[in-house]
């Protein structure tokens, strides 16, 4: 685990993952992760570290382009699972995005695939992923390996992430994680945003 990291706020974003009823009814108890990812939000906003929301809904065109062969999104499309607009892609009320936050919408695992993110973020000169969510064998783990082909810095909030699956969780944040990103819990990522340096980035913590 990376104790010790420094975050310059304006080249830094917090990808806040699938943290939405559907997603989130997968853990036996989401609300302590639900709560460190508000945390996490609000030490985020408070140091001007861009927010950004990722979630999963489909439109009837989506459904249309699943192949039936995607073996996660397939049985989605059709049950007409996670539609735009139902109960499941409510985001949790405990994190709803506020006003300078971002929100995009895929319609596959990763964060990059389906959605205009990585050009939001290269306009703005971010360079510095914090990601959290739901799941880590999902979302969480595409986002690393895509971000980390991409050149992004890649941290993992490791308690702000969560899976139904608590053995593969473990195992990625212990054995594969750390060779493509930096580890650090919730609150070591708020304390390092607390008392930020003349040049913008935080002290090491």
């Amino acid at each position: 685990m990376t104790d010790a990291l420094t975050f310059t706020p304006h080249r830094t974003a917090l990808l806040l993952m699938d943290l939405q009823a559907g997603i989130l009814g997968l853990l036996p108890d989401p609300a302590e992760l639900v709560q460190r990812a508000k945390q996490a939000r609000e030490a985020a906003t408070a140091a001007g570290i861009q927010v950004v929301y990722v979630r999963v809904a489909f439109t009837e065109e989506d459904y249309k382009g699943i192949s039936e062969y995607n073996k996660t999104f397939a049985p989605a499309a059709a049950h007409h699972l996670f539609a735009e607009g139902s109960p499941e892609t409510v985001i949790a009320p405990e994190v709803q995005p506020g006003p300078h936050d971002a929100i995009f919408t895929k319609t596959r695992t990763g964060a990059f695939s389906t959605t205009h993110l990585d050009a939001f973020l290269r306009e703005r000169g971010i360079d510095t992923l914090v990601l959290a969510g739901v799941s880590t064998t999902g979302v969480i783990l595409s986002t690393v390996r895509d971000a980390a082909d991409r050149d992004y810095r890649v941290i993992v909030l490791s308690d702000v992430c969560a899976d139904p699956d608590a053995t593969a969780h473990h195992t990625l944040l212990e054995s594969v994680f750390p060779s493509q990103a930096d580890l650090l819990d919730g609150k070591s990522f708020a304390d390092s945003l607390i008392a930020p340096h003349a040049d913008g980035a935080g002290p090491a913590t």
